[in-house]
């Protein structure tokens, strides 16, 4: 289990994240809400380490893992699927998802075949270049690529971001087949109400660096949270 709380993130002088706060479950799916530039993405590099906080505590699996690099967060099964995608456009797929394994030991560096049963479309291009992929192809690929290290939680940070409907619906079924399992929390990060509406266990929405509301899907009003979401 994950529970994030009083975290304090600044960029300079920008206090970007205000005592915010979240938690994940295994086989649970928490999605994080709000406009641009309220903090989501900041609360999502902070709980992989790519951005020191200046307080709070990060607790994974009952350890306190505030102060670790990523490497050393990724080692403990935390992955995440930046927004943009962020893979290697000269490299082929399967080589895009090899560098997913850096983090595991050399006897667990393999690609599982599920990868390629949850997205086919990584099976038959496995040779092509990935800057030659569709946009929702390369987020299939980012999100196999992120599965490579087999995390227990996964962050994904608008992964509908630029997609097209088809391929939205096909990631939405990944993630809730994924947090069916039972043994991997997952955090969304969405600007698409109906496609985090759809998927949620659980809700924490942002304003400002802070968290200003959460719950369960089932306290989740959608005209209150539409408006927080509205520019």
């Amino acid at each position: 289990m994950l529970e994030a709380n009083g975290i304090n993130l600044y960029y300079g002088a920008s206090h970007a994240l205000r005592d915010a706060g979240i938690k994940a479950e295994a086989g649970k799916i928490t999605c994080v809400l709000g406009r641009n530039g309220v903090g989501k993405t900041s609360l999502m590099r902070a709980l992989v380490g790519l951005q020191p906080v200046r307080s709070g505590s990060i607790i994974w699996e009952g350890e306190d893992i505030a102060k670790l690099k990523p490497h050393e967060r990724a080692r403990r099964g935390i992955a995440m699927v930046p927004q943009g995608r962020e893979i290697f456009p000269r490299l082929t797929v399967q080589e895009n998802l090899e560098t997913g394994m850096a983090p595991l030991k050399r006897a667990d560096k393999r690609i599982d075949d599920e990868i390629f049963a949850l997205f086919p479309i990584l099976h038959e291009m496995r040779n092509r270049r990935g800057g030659d992929l569709s946009g929702g192809q390369q987020q299939q690929l980012a999100i196999g690529r992120a599965l490579v290290t087999r995390p227990r939680l996964l962050l994904l940070d608008e992964p509908t971001e630029g997609i097209q409907p088809s391929i939205i619906k096909d990631i939405g079924r990944v993630i809730r087949e994924l947090a069916n399992r039972g043994t991997m929390a997952i955090v969304l990060v969405e600007q698409y109400f109906d496609f985090a509406r759809a998927l949620a266990d659980s809700f924490v929405l942002l304003q400002r660096g802070e968290v200003v509301v959460s719950g369960g899907a089932e306290a989740m009003d959608s005209e209150a949270v539409r408006g927080y979401l509205t520019v």
